[in-house]
C-alpha cells in the first residue's frame, strides 16, 4: 500500500509539473495603456472572452461585451464592472447565428460609438443544428457571423488605425477540411449527426477561421488594420457544454491536469490584440503567444479566396 501511494504521489507530481511548465504557457507581456480605445469582444459573458474583457477594461479600454443572451450578458457586465472598477464597459446584444442580429448590432454600434480599435472575434459553439438563416450551426456562428460582423465594421477599424482584428480559432483546424460542394448544397460543413460528425464540423469551422484571417490580411494590405488567428490552448470553459455526456466526462477529467483556466487561456488573445510591433505578422497564426507555421491547407490562397467569395454571397454582401 505504501508503494502504491508513493507511485500515485509521484504521478500526481509529474502531472502538476507538466501543467505548470507546459499547460499554463506564456503570458502576454504588453503593458499597453488603452485609455481612449474601444474594443469589441464577442462571446464575452463567459470563459476567455470575459477574462479578456476584464484585462482590457483594467487597461482603460471602453469594452463592448457582445453576447447573445441578454441575461448572461448583463450579469457579465456587472461582474466586469465590479472586478475592474471601470464604468467604460457596455453590453450590446449580438446573436452570431442570426445575420439580422449581426446587422442590427453593427448598425447600432456605428451609430453610437465613434471608435473601434480592436475587434476580438472570440465567440464559438460546439453544437449541431441550424441557425436562424438555415446555415449549419458551427459554420454559421463560428465563421459566417464573424465574417459579416468584421466586414460591416471594417471601415470604422480603418478610420481608427492602427487597429487590429483577432480571430480565436483552435489547433483543431489541423484536422479540418472545407467541403465546398456541401456548403453550396446544404449551407453546412457537413450533414452527419454523430458525435464524430460534430467534432469534424467543429474542426472544419476552425479551419474557416484561419483561412478567413489569411485572406483578410491580403485585403487589408496597405491599410493600418492587421489581423491574427490563434489557438488559445485547451481551455476548461463552457464550450463543451453541448457535447455528449461521454465526451463531457472525458473533458472534465482531462481538465484537472491538462486544460488551462480562462485567465491562462486568454493570454494569446491579449498578445495578438496588444503586443507591439507584430503588424508585419498580419494574417499569421499564433499559439502560446508565439507565431506558428500552419499546414498548407490553412494558407491555401485559392481555398481562402473561394471561402471569402462564398461567405460574401451567403451574407448578402456580394
Amino acid at each position: 500500500m505504501c508503494t502504491f501511494l508513493l507511485v500515485i504521489c509521484a504521478l500526481a507530481a509529474v502531472a502538476y509539473t507538466f501543467h505548470d511548465i507546459v499547460v499554463k504557457g506564456k503570458r502576454c507581456k504588453s503593458n499597453a495603456n488603452l485609455h481612449g480605445k474601444t474594443v469589441i469582444v464577442t462571446g464575452s459573458n463567459t470563459g476567455i472572452g470575459k477574462t479578456s474583457a476584464i484585462d482590457l477594461a483594467k487597461r482603460g479600454a471602453r469594452v463592448i461585451l457582445a453576447c447573445r443572451s441578454k441575461q448572461r450578458g448583463e450579469a457579465a457586465l456587472e461582474e466586469v464592472k465590479r472586478v475592474t472598477g471601470s464604468n467604460q464597459v457596455l453590453f450590446m446584444q449580438l446573436d452570431l447565428g442570426s445575420l439580422k442580429s449581426v446587422r442590427n448590432f453593427a448598425e447600432n454600434f456605428l451609430k453610437t460609438e465613434p471608435r473601434l480599435d480592436i475587434l476580438i472575434n472570440n465567440a464559438g459553439v460546439y453544437m449541431q443544428g441550424r441557425t436562424e438563416d438555415g446555415f449549419g450551426m458551427m459554420f454559421g456562428v463560428n465563421h459566417l457571423g464573424h465574417f459579416l460582423l468584421t466586414n460591416l465594421l471594417l471601415e470604422r477599424l480603418k478610420e481608427c488605425g492602427p487597429s487590429r482584428i483577432v480571430n480565436v480559432s483552435s489547433s483543431a483546424h489541423n484536422a479540418g477540411k472545407i467541403n465546398f460542394d456541401c456548403l453550396n448544397t446544404h449551407k453546412a460543413l457537413g450533414v452527419g449527426t454523430s458525435t464524430r460528425d460534430a467534432l469534424q464540423m467543429y474542426c472544419d469551422s476552425k479551419l474557416c477561421n484561419v483561412l478567413f484571417t489569411h485572406e483578410l490580411a491580403k485585403r487589408l494590405h496597405g491599410t493600418k488594420v492587421s489581423c491574427y488567428a490563434l489557438h488559445p490552448g485547451a481551455i476548461s470553459t463552457e464550450l463543451q457544454r453541448n457535447a455528449g455526456s461521454i465526451l463531457q466526462m472525458v473533458l472534465t477529467s482531462a481538465s484537472i491536469f491538462f486544460f488551462k483556466n480562462a485567465e491562462q487561456g486568454c493570454q494569446t488573445t491579449l498578445h495578438c490584440a496588444l503586443q507591439e510591433d507584430i503588424e508585419h505578422l498580419s494574417g499569421r497564426y499564433f499559439s502560446n503567444c508565439t507565431v506558428r507555421e500552419v499546414y498548407a491547407k490553412a494558407k491555401d490562397d485559392a481555398a481562402a479566396k473561394k471561402l471569402w467569395e462564398l461567405s460574401e454571397r451567403m451574407c448578402g454582401l456580394a
